[in-house]
């Protein structure tokens, strides 16, 4: 598995980690400390996560939604493949209500993105500083206004989504969308 986390300076940094199964320590050849004897070591879980910061404006929104699609390519994804294009726009939906309306003057919002290989998932969460939560289900705006539709679309795209504050300050939401690779990984 590989992290990606961002220094100070904004630049991503990337680490290689494995995560073993919950199961007992094994060796590199396959056997059992436990146990002493031969075994298939299962796989290692992978999950692959890109975390930085955006300013809250219609650019960061922007240079969010690009940057995951950038991310998704690294991790097997064309950018015209079906899952990036999802993934993209609910990123991009989740960061321009971030923008738009979880802005605070003087903060940033946080992007998460999480490839859980297994699972075969895609978690996009999108935090802000401020502490109203949306609402719990999608409404539809009327038709006659320009906006009021993304978490309309999110909860169109997105298998499941969500929002919970966040400590010590604001919110988070979430979606998380189905993931079935477009290239060897």
């Amino acid at each position: 598995m590989r992290e990606e986390r961002q220094d100070g300076m904004g630049r991503t940094m990337l680490k290689a980690v494995t995560v073993p199964d919950d199961g007992p320590e094994r060796e590199s050849n396959g056997t059992s400390h436990a146990e002493g004897r031969e075994e298939t070591t299962p796989p290692a879980i992978q999950r692959r996560f890109f975390s930085q910061q955006f300013t809250s404006t219609a650019r960061g929104a922007r240079l969010a939604r690009q940057a995951t699609v950038r991310h998704l390519g690294q991790w097997g994804f064309s950018p015209a493949s079906e899952v990036s294009c999802t993934v993209a726009l609910v990123v991009a939906e989740l960061a321009a209500n971030a923008v738009r309306h979880g802005r605070v003057p003087g903060r940033n919002f946080l992007l998460n993105v999480t490839y859980e290989t297994r699972a075969r998932r895609i978690r996009v969460e999108v935090s802000d500083a401020c502490r109203e939560l949306p609402p719990v289900g999608p409404t539809m705006s009327a038709d006659d206004e320009e906006s009021g539709r993304g978490l309309v679309l999110v909860d169109a795209l997105a298998a499941r989504w969500g929002a919970a504050p966040r400590t010590p300050l604001g919110k988070t939401v979430w979606a998380e969308c189905l993931a079935e690779p477009t290239s060897a990984e």
